[in-house]
């Protein structure tokens, strides 16, 4: 999984899979959620993040894999 922010458009992706989403629908204004060729959700694009989302802190917890930080 890895969440990718986008200062210049304020928006965040939340990339929850190595597939490609094929299948895009909004769920809600500005959240859009994106289905890979199986049907799985493959990932979370939420617009005007800064205003929907608390992006100060970050909680992982009992996470079973690997957490890796990259700086912007």
């Amino acid at each position: 999984m890895k969440l990718n922010y986008d200062p210049d458009t304020d928006s965040l992706y939340i990339d929850l899979s190595d597939k490609p989403g094929i299948e895009s629908r909004e769920v809600s204004e500005g959240v859009v959620l994106d289905y890979d060729e199986d049907g799985n959700l493959a990932g979370i694009d939420i617009d005007n993040a800064s205003k929907k989302v608390d992006m100060a802190e970050l909680t992982l917890s009992r996470l079973p894999g690997r957490v890796q930080t990259i700086a912007a």
